[in-house]
């Protein structure tokens, strides 16, 4: 059981992960919300049981329950695809062809491995080809994805995959900039590091464009542009 352990101590550390898509279950939806509010609540009463809580306080009494609500119905609501955002798709009547940017987008997510908060901020451009997004489409996307246990690298290709399908382009660049608290408040006990990830294609390929758009986030390109 110790070796057990350490291995999964080890892959959590590692971020490792061989999934572009959230790993699900074939039968992830067949109990309704309700269902499953009601089933996490009774498994997490038994996690605060374990800890010695006393359910019978008041102040704990409502816990389980606000948990599973919180889980099923707001922190991992981009699991259900039935909560995934309508698109809003025009066409690209102004003839748009530069470079148009949505920034600081900001989310929380959680880590998969620790299922501790991971808020950050999104950075995403795109090249219209024939049609062009509606802007808080592009922030719906980014809230959907993140509303699910994930991993920052993950999340990255989610929305650039879902973006280059929607548009129907590679010329695309989601960077991604998160403070993880499993990091901050676990392990190493770091409090100021951040992660960042980058997907791009097309266009975005070219590194005097990636320049151009790191110039404009004033993220600085010593890093990202090499």
């Amino acid at each position: 059981m110790e070796h057990l352990l350490s291995s999964y101590e080890a892959e959590g550390e590692t971020h490792f992960s061989a999934n572009t898509q959230t790993p699900l279950r074939a039968d992830a939806f067949l109990k309704t919300d309700e269902e499953k509010i009601l089933a996490i609540s009774k498994h997490f009463a038994a996690i605060m049981e374990e800890l010695g809580l006393d359910l019978s306080d008041d102040s704990l009494r409502g816990t389980p329950h606000r948990v599973a609500k919180m889980y099923v119905k707001e922190l991992f609501s981009g699991l259900n695809p039935a909560n995934k955002p309508g698109i809003s798709i025009f066409e690209n009547k102004y003839g748009y062809h530069q470079m148009l940017i949505e920034q600081d987008i900001e989310f929380i997510s959680a880590c998969e491995h620790h299922f501790l908060p991971m808020p950050g901020k999104a950075h995403i451009a795109y090249i219209p080809n024939g049609k062009v997004i509606g802007l808080s489409k592009i922030n719906r996307i980014v809230k959907y994805y993140a509303k699910r246990p994930q991993v920052q690298e993950r999340l990255s290709k989610q929305i650039f995959q879902e973006l280059q399908e929607v548009l129907n382009t590679s010329d695309i660049i989601v960077v991604i900039t998160a403070h993880h608290m499993c990091v901050s408040m676990r392990g190493v006990e770091d409090q100021s590091s951040k992660t960042t990830t980058i997907s791009y294609g097309g266009k975005f390929e070219e590194k005097e464009t990636r320049k151009d758009f790191f110039q404009v986030l004033n993220l600085g390109t010593d890093t990202v542009i090499r």
